[in-house]
């Protein structure tokens, strides 16, 4: 068996356990507030979007803000997201108000996004894949067999993204040379390359890591790769997207209870990080490693969560 075999299969067989087959143990309560005394680094590539829009961090944050407490019916939208999936809905607003002042512009209103929504389900031609390859057949290839024993969809696209990694990424592959470039770029972005979408700014392949959850809960249609204009249709319309976004913020909170064996319930600020950058199970991991050899390791906030929790008493007053 080769390494790469190998470390699949223990992926695949630590992705089982983590699905179920191991009872959760109790969890340590993370502290309120900011691990940082001041707002870590922004990251450049934010800086750059927003300079381009001529507007300050600052004049982003105010204009999402009075985007929000004019819309009380989206206020009682996100609350009743947030109980459908047991998490306070601070934690939908830290994200909501994260993404809009340093991820991308501010429309005037959430009906801005119906509109978009529209447009992208009239769009019937758009596919997710790679030179005429659907990532539906990609992931049928023979590579990917070991994650097909997967039934938890974080974990399958988890696995499937692990395999892109050491398989195809940067690589020549039955005559089709692939980019060096991340798995949800290269094969989820047929409009434009490394954006996100709605009023939660979801990835396409974000939903699809968590549309069966949202299926269960919420009983909102499972997602299928091979319907793009539908997956687009679920992140951009409000009255779905709301459900994805609680629902990648609950995966978060369990994932790190049951992995990392902390709760990061009542820090909004550590859930809009993780919002923000993604790989909950691999940084959950680490975290777990470094609580083995200090127990006093708590999970960091970067900027974006760093003023969630700076503007926490604000926040909590939209609602």
């Amino acid at each position: 068996m080769s390494r790469t075999r190998g470390a699949l299969r223990a992926l695949v067989a630590f992705s089982l356990l983590l699905s179920g087959l191991l009872p959760a143990f109790a969890a340590v309560d993370v502290p309120p507030g900011n691990r940082f005394k001041q707002q870590p680094a922004i990251d450049m590539s934010s800086i750059k979007r927003t300079g381009e829009t001529k507007q300050s961090f600052e004049e982003k944050y105010q204009r999402i803000l009075r985007v929000l407490r004019r819309d009380p019916g989206l206020i009682r939208q996100i609350k009743a997201s947030a109980r459908r999936y047991g998490i306070d809905p601070i934690h939908m607003i830290g994200a909501i108000v994260g993404e809009h002042t340093y991820n991308v512009g501010v429309v005037d209103n959430a009906q801005a996004y119906y509109v978009k929504a529209l447009a992208y389900l009239g769009t019937k031609d758009l596919v997710f894949g790679y030179k005429g390859e659907s990532v539906d057949a990609f992931v049928s290839r023979p590579q990917f067999e070991d994650c097909a024993k997967i039934s938890d969809n974080y974990d399958l696209w988890t696995c499937r993204e692990y395999v892109w990694n050491k398989s195809f990424r940067g690589k020549t592959v039955d005559g089709v040379a692939f980019p060096r470039d991340r798995f949800s770029k290269v094969f989820f972005q047929p409009l434009f390359a490394g954006q996100t979408f709605g009023l939660g700014q979801i990835n396409p392949l974000t939903a699809l890591m968590v549309t069966d959850r949202v299926h269960r809960t919420s009983g909102l249609p499972l997602l299928d790769p091979d319907q793009a204009p539908k997956v687009y249709e679920a992140i951009m319309d409000p009255d779905s997207s709301l459900d994805y976004m609680a629902a990648i913020i609950r995966m978060s909170i369990d994932v790190y209870r049951d992995t990392a064996g902390v709760d990061i319930s009542d820090n909004p600020g550590i859930t809009a990080t993780l919002y923000n950058v993604g790989d909950v199970k691999a940084r959950a991991r680490m975290l777990a490693a470094e609580r083995r050899k200090k127990k006093s390791a708590w999970p960091e906030e970067n900027y974006y969560g760093w003023l969630v929790n700076d503007r926490i008493e604000e926040l909590r007053g939209l609602l």
